[in-house]
């Protein structure tokens, strides 16, 4: 009996059974899991700008709120209004562009060797997939607009009476459910510390490498190029693989504008801004949290995006984070000392 009591009041496994139901309910609100990602991020990242505007300015903390959301509504009104039929028309013209490539014939070897190879890894798939993703997604105003506002409203009250909500909150810790809060407490602190943080980092490395790399674009020449800053920042988004990604409509665009030394300025400039951020960007964002080798990070995302679609691309590495972090692996474990024989 007292065995079976021990058994029962385990941590470890009271830990692993709230786990478990937290992803069980996840999965049964997998309908809505575009809505609560997105909320989640919008409240995260809006929640960090608050406080580094506050931690500045000396400003009323309700009013810093209402005036970012005010600022970033007005900015998506703009954007949605005035630059999406222009974003929708150059990302189809890109994909016509890219797609006409691959489909005509080539007299080099070195670029009909390239085009075969991509077709025999069905590369050339992905990334007609990603295309007609983003043409869809952009294409569908109405219901990306709706999942935008309900999420920049939720996260704007949530910020608005954040402090209301952590008191009221924690109510729960002294109620008869104390248990289960306790362990929603730990795994939610764990979710912000490293899901959010690796979030954070991969939107502020997507956006200096959209910048750096449209710039670099544009002095080249470069046609399109609404059309590809947004592809080049969504692909941003994906550690490691969106680079090399990238680099398949970006090469085939540079050959067309200049052969093979257009491809060359092309590869130095991307070599350059990865260098950027794997020495400057990463250490200082992103520190050790996401300290994997690149074996790892390609099977995370193949996985990810098998279960998940576009959205375990840029979230499977930061949820595969979260998961070490609870598991209680290091990045680096306390070395054992070895007996001298």
């Amino acid at each position: 009996m007292e065995s079976l009591k021990s058994f029962i009041n385990n941590n470890g496994l009271k830990r692993f059974i709230i786990f478990g139901i937290i992803v069980l309910a996840l999965y049964l609100l997998r309908s809505m899991i575009n809505l609560i990602l997105i909320t989640f991020i919008f409240s995260f990242l809006m929640d960090r700008l608050v406080k580094l505007v506050l931690s500045r300015f000396k400003l009323n903390r309700k009013l810093t709120v209402v005036s970012l959301y005010l600022a970033i509504i007005g900015m998506l009104s703009i954007g949605i209004t005035k630059y999406l039929p222009l974003i929708v028309s150059e990302i189809s013209q890109l994909f016509t562009q890219v797609e006409s490539f691959y489909t005509q014939k080539h007299d080099n070897i070195v670029i009909t060797y390239m085009v075969q190879m991509l077709e025999t890894n069905e590369i050339s798939k992905y990334l007609e997939q990603g295309f007609a993703f983003l043409l869809q997604y952009f294409s569908d105003v109405s219901h990306i607009a709706v999942q935008v506002m309900l999420s920049l409203i939720l996260s704007l009250f949530f910020l608005l009476e954040k402090p209301k909500l952590v008191e009221f909150t924690m109510k729960f810790k002294y109620s008869k459910i104390a248990d289960f809060y306790n362990e929603i407490e730990y795994f939610g602190k764990k979710f912000v510390q490293t899901f959010g943080k690796v979030i954070e980092a991969q939107f502020v490395i997507a956006l200096v490498n959209c910048t750096l790399t449209t710039l670099a674009l544009w002095i080249m020449g470069f046609p399109h190029l609404m059309g590809l800053s947004i592809l080049i920042f969504l692909l941003g988004l994906i550690p490691v693989a969106g680079v090399i990604i990238s680099l398949i409509p970006l090469s085939t665009i540079a050959y067309s504008l200049g052969g093979f030394i257009q491809v060359f300025y092309i590869l130095i400039v991307i070599m350059v801004i990865h260098a950027i951020e794997a020495y400057i960007l990463n250490p200082k964002l992103m520190s050790s949290k996401t300290d994997l080798p690149v074996f790892y990070t390609f099977i995370v995302l193949i996985f990810s995006e098998h279960f998940f679609g576009v959205w375990g691309l840029i979230v499977g590495i930061p949820v595969f984070v979260f998961l070490l972090d609870v598991l209680g692996v290091k990045n680096n474990p306390p070395k054992t000392p070895v007996k001298a024989a």
